[in-house]
């Protein structure tokens, strides 16, 4: 019975330290920056890259997100959302956290340095410095624009994988950055309405709470409406083809509608809607992009 109850306490423990890298929110990132490898380069990119370049990048991510935890704890334990987190609750310490952060941070940063190459190896560390230290610690208490302005670190992953392949940064690169620097608003915005009273609790200076929920779905319309013009580029530009511009129009239009009911039909599930519904558009995006490139370098399409 002893050894039931140690091993389930053990369960319990590692889960609580997975819960600290916000491994959905990685996952994403990961995702994201995957395909930036996978577009770097014609062929199939060396999959020994690949795969020091995914666990780096993903490690970085997760210590950027427990440093998070622990920047955020006496906020966290006063929201809905937030409040079982495991630094909140005490179940795991201020400490334990960054000690575990900074572990994840070596050992990501040393795999990318000499698995992969030293611009992503310090990309990378410069992107966990932008959203642990610059936004976490103080954009996010600063200003409304906090999202906006502090999005450019968690748009930077395809930056990260393209680099990773090709140890250059190219300009198609950033159009992949600049795509999700334009998402992110619509993304979390529509988040912080349908949780506005418990930002409003802790003094978050979030758009709903500071300038109103009818101004921000507004500037979420804009916002997507921006974004749909945002992801024209690639095709614009010959990055992709026509696989692309079709699966992307979709999705845009899909999230336009989205953002369109918010701001004039909306109902007390629209804006979590939206938020859930943005999720996916970033993820079936970046697939899309990676099968129309597949599909580009074919030897059975015709440009």
């Amino acid at each position: 019975m002893a050894t039931i109850m140690v091993s389930r306490q053990s369960m319990s423990r590692w889960r609580d330290y997975l819960e600290l890298t916000k491994p959905k929110v990685v996952a994403l990132l990961v995702l994201t920056a995957w395909v930036g490898m996978m577009l770097a380069t014609p062929g199939l990119p060396d999959v020994a890259v690949v795969i020091f370049a995914t666990i780096g990048i993903g490690l970085l991510s997760g210590a950027a997100a427990a440093l998070n935890h622990v920047v955020d704890q006496r906020i966290d334990a006063q929201m809905a959302r937030t409040h079982s987190r495991p630094v909140a609750k005490g179940r795991v310490s201020s400490q334990q956290a960054i000690a575990f952060a900074c572990a994840l941070a070596a050992t990501g940063f040393v795999l990318l340095y000499l698995g992969v190459n030293p611009l992503t190896a310090w990309l990378t560390l410069l992107s966990l410095f932008g959203y642990a230290v610059v936004y976490t610690m103080f954009l996010k208490r600063a200003t409304p624009q906090n999202i906006v302005i502090g999005g450019l670190a968690g748009a930077m992953p395809p930056l990260l994988g393209w680099t990773a392949i090709t140890g250059d940064i190219h300009g198609y690169s950033l159009l992949l950055v600049m795509i999700i620097f334009a998402w992110t608003p619509p993304h979390f915005w529509a988040l912080a309405i349908h949780r506005r009273d418990d930002y409003a609790k802790v003094n978050m200076p979030m758009l709903p709470v500071t300038h109103g929920i009818e101004y921000t779905k507004s500037a979420i319309l804009l916002y997507t409406v921006l974004l749909c013009l945002v992801c024209l580029l690639p095709y614009i530009v010959g990055m992709t083809g026509a696989v692309y511009l079709l699966g992307s129009t979709l999705l845009n239009l899909r999230f336009l509608q989205y953002a369109w009911k918010l701001k004039f039909n909306a109902d007390s599930k629209t804006a979590m809607a939206t938020f859930k519904f943005s999720i996916v558009h970033l993820m079936v995006l970046f697939l899309v992009l990676l099968v129309d490139h597949y599909f580009k370098v074919s030897p059975f399409y015709v440009s």
